[in-house]
């Protein structure tokens, strides 16, 4: 009556010492850097772990043989990847430059399927509120980005150089992207349509089709990119 609940019981401890076993073996980059080759070799391990728990001895075998080879191909593929560039390259990617001398690429965005507001996102994590702050952005391989401020934003502790400084009234906030206008945030700042669209005549721009990114700073000037 109860052999099939034993059974799982038993079938789970193995898989459990197995999983450990073999993952420990495979490394820390599992969980430090997950590339998308580590991304996919994860997420099989655990499918076919969890089907091991509930699947009759024999066909368990098979299964735990399956595992094992599969983390064996993994850790042979790593080690080749390890000695080999091109391999490296073919199985992880290369970094992408996604903002050039304090400009936003398109085209590499595009590549990355990543869209200027995961892009901002992303930004902000780093404490940077401003695309005007940033010289390049780089995005790795393991989907962090990377970035290299201006000099003039780079770290400096005011109480080292004994400055004062008041608060901004806002942070910098984008009000314009992929062309497209957002109105609540252009209120946000208390700014007006017919404000922005004299800012945008000042450079030229006679439609905000033209724009790809417009961002408005704390002291009321306006950061723009055209699409190319």
């Amino acid at each position: 009556m109860y052999t099939g609940y034993i059974q799982v019981v038993v079938q789970t401890v193995i898989t459990f010492f197995v999983l450990l076993t073999l993952t420990r073996f495979l490394g820390k980059k599992q969980l430090s850097h997950l590339t998308f080759f580590n991304y996919v070799t994860g997420i099989t391990i655990g499918s076919i772990a969890a089907n091991m728990v509930i699947l009759k001895t024999n066909v368990f075998i098979k299964f735990l043989i399956s595992l094992i080879v599969w983390c064996a191909l993994t850790t042979l593929i790593s080690y080749i990847a390890l000695k080999s560039g091109k391999v490296r390259t073919l199985l992880d990617g290369q970094p992408t430059i996604v903002i050039k001398k304090g400009k936003i690429d398109r085209k590499a965005l595009a590549s990355t399927k990543i869209n200027i507001d995961d892009l901002t996102m992303m930004i902000r994590q780093y404490q940077v509120f401003s695309i005007t702050e940033i010289d390049y952005a780089i995005l790795e391989p393991n989907g962090m980005l990377s970035i290299l401020k201006k000099p003039e934003f780079q770290s400096t502790q005011k109480i080292d150089l004994k400055i004062s400084s008041s608060p901004p009234t806002f942070i910098p906030i984008e009000v314009i992207t992929d062309g497209k206008l957002l109105p609540k945030n252009l209120l946000e700042v208390g700014k007006s349509r017919e404000w922005l669209d004299n800012e945008l005549k000042k450079v030229n721009i006679h439609s905000i089709e033209e724009v790809f990114y417009a961002e408005i700073q704390p002291n009321s000037k306006i950061f723009i990119q055209k699409f190319d």
